[in-house]
């Protein structure tokens, strides 16, 4: 079973250079170790989804331009379990990005075990 991942999971993307930390807004009550859990609609870039520091897809003569998220929909979240109705996040979702990355789960935001039911 995979594991849910909360507030300060850490996320990279594939095209970006630096990881970032995911923030949980969806939400406000169910939670794993004092952190809330993630959920499909936590996607908002600069307020779920930080800046992966630049961006590999936009090349410049100087270099790369700066990260600017544009998640479109979380993916592998979970089939039954939710909260508000919306799809749990874990280990295993990724979420792809409008400018051609692909922004995954390297850290889960906290250290017990909390499965999902898939």
């Amino acid at each position: 079973m995979s594991q849910k991942i909360t507030d300060t999971a850490q996320l990279f993307c594939n095209q970006g250079i630096a990881p970032g930390n995911l923030s949980v807004t969806s939400q406000h009550f169910s939670t794993a170790e004092g952190k809330y859990i993630a959920t499909e609609q936590d996607k908002q870039a600069d307020i779920n989804i930080q800046s992966f520091g630049l961006c590999k897809l936009k090349p410049t003569s100087g270099g790369y331009l700066p990260c600017i998220p544009a998640p479109i929909a979380w993916e592998k979240t979970t089939e039954k379990d939710t909260i508000n109705n919306y799809k749990i996040l874990t280990e295993n979702s990724f979420c792809l990005c409008g400018t051609g990355g692909k922004i995954e789960v390297s850290n889960k935001g906290h250290a017990e075990r909390h499965e999902a039911m898939d």
